[in-house]
């Protein structure tokens, strides 16, 4: 008689990171973006920013270090997100229609909302 013996379970071991992330929650454009530093962000166009300029994000709501978060009431005191202009463009076109039945009414129409996207460089608190 052959003793069969249960083979144990191996948990694989994962590498554990400790490494301390940095990210932001800013409001620009009447909408809240979460971003980290060297992430790309599209968002609503500045006026007279181009290609290469800078930008400054002062209105930061939410600044976490991986340690201490710290929350605006309404934005953080001091805090500013700095990030470059990578592209200018144009979103995909949104086609609005208008229609209404029995009395021949139909218009239609579209629109290119225009975006910047923009490289996050920094994130001073």
């Amino acid at each position: 008689m052959a003793v069969t013996e249960k083979k144990k379970k191996e948990t694989p071991v994962v590498a554990e990171k400790n490494e301390l992330v940095d990210f932001a929650v800013i409001k620009t454009g009447g909408k809240q973006y979460k971003v980290k530093v060297g992430e790309t962000v599209r968002i609503e166009k500045i006026a007279d920013k181009k290609k290469g300029d800078k930008v400054e994000f002062p209105e930061v709501i939410l600044v976490d270090d991986g340690k201490n978060t710290k929350v605006g009431t309404p934005i953080v005191t001091n805090a500013i997100v700095e990030g470059e202009v990578t592209d200018v463009g144009r979103n995909q076109k949104v086609v609005v229609i208008h229609y209404k039945q029995k009395s021949r009414y139909y218009k239609k129409a579209g629109h290119r909302q225009h975006h910047l996207k923009v490289k996050i460089t920094k994130i001073k608190s």
